[in-house]
């Protein structure tokens, strides 16, 4: 999708400038977009929604990579190639970010957030085709991965994202395809949840980016 005019954004009747156009780029204002993160935010998930003052460095981090910054990408060894895994401690806002972050850039391909859970609660009902419907050529943010149940189908059990992210490194390999997650686990327990052979293709997938461990549970 092509925008005139990507440094501004429309909600309702209101028009946020989070950059200004300067030929054919556009120069982000982190500070405007932490205001449109803010104003967006309270849309999307109700007015106790709020940009906490300790998470600005983890969502500017962020915000360099969503708008393809790739100077401060470098600098915080953040891959433009590989998608982002985003761990943290449990209610720290993980999935409130990566659901809102895609609207800064409306040009860009969008994703969709998938809980994991959900994958898992298809693949029991319907079988393998779940498999092959998420190892397509759409962007996906696989939300919660590692804490979902084991899958069964006509009594044969199978760890239906292990096997979705094995079919989306291939996507990525051969077609660059990205992919993104969030995830409550560290490292050695997405290894137990998925085995090795996963484990060493997701530091293939994606970069990682992780909350604070002492990051407040927002929920509260």
């Amino acid at each position: 999708m092509k925008l005139s005019h990507p440094h501004i954004l429309v909600e309702g009747k209101v028009k946020y400038h989070i950059g200004e156009m300067k030929g054919q780029e556009v120069h982000y204002d982190f500070e405007r977009i932490l205001q449109y993160l803010d104003a967006k935010g309270k849309l999307m998930f109700g007015k106790h929604f709020k940009i906490y003052e300790k998470d600005r460095e983890i969502i500017r981090k962020l915000c360099h990579y969503v708008i393809r910054d790739y100077d401060n990408c470098k600098k915080h060894g953040l891959d433009l190639h590989k998608g982002i895994l985003l761990s943290g401690p449990v209610g720290c806002g993980k999935t409130s970010l990566m659901r809102l972050l895609k609207h800064i850039v409306p040009h860009q391909r969008p994703y969709q957030v998938i809980p994991c859970r959900n994958v898992v609660f298809g693949f029991n009902h319907i079988g393998y085709k779940v498999i092959q419907d998420y190892g397509n050529s759409q962007f996906f943010c696989f939300d919660d991965l590692g804490v979902e149940p084991l899958g069964r189908h006509y009594g044969k059990d199978c760890n239906v994202i292990g096997e979705i992210l094995l079919s989306r490194y291939e996507l990525f390999v051969k077609h660059k395809l990205k992919t993104h997650a969030t995830t409550n686990l560290n490292a050695q327990e997405l290894e137990v949840q998925y085995g090795n052979r996963v484990r060493s293709r997701m530091r293939a997938l994606f970069n990682l980016v992780a909350f604070e461990k002492t990051s407040k549970d927002k929920r509260k």
